[in-house]
């Protein structure tokens, strides 16, 4: 089986050694993202939904060059550190996803590594 390793460069990426996706056996494996730019710093600080937001776009980007797309995503989990914010991420999932909704995790957790990431994201997908 031929397996296929996707950087976006993240410091993140580097320090934990991990990969952004995996691409294997026709499935896409999204590890959890955060809000974050190219330097690694969050984005939409105190945002939930413009965190989320920003973590489904660049998850786009990612589906895409893995050859898949939203339209293919089969599950979604999204961990937030205060779950009455749910409503706040489920608008910015809900725009993105629509009618063609994967199945989905709402985890809430305790604060990230870095206090300001409200909202993490990982996915499934089909190539």
């Amino acid at each position: 089986m031929t397996i296929n390793r996707i950087s976006t460069g993240s410091p993140w990426e580097a320090k934990m050694g991990y990969s952004r996706a995996v691409v294997a056996g026709g499935m896409v494996f999204i590890s959890a993202t955060a809000a974050t730019d190219a330097s690694g710093a969050v984005v939409g600080i105190g945002d939930f939904e413009r965190q989320t937001a920003v973590i489904l776009e660049k998850l786009g980007a990612v589906l895409a060059e893995a050859g898949s797309g939203f339209d293919r995503v089969v599950q979604s989990r999204v961990y937030l550190t205060d779950v009455d914010q749910w409503e706040a991420v489920g608008r910015a999932h809900g725009a993105v996803f629509g009618t063609n909704g994967p199945a989905l995790s709402l985890v809430h957790v305790k604060p990230f590594l870095d206090p300001d990431m409200l909202v993490e994201v990982e996915l499934v997908a089909v190539v």
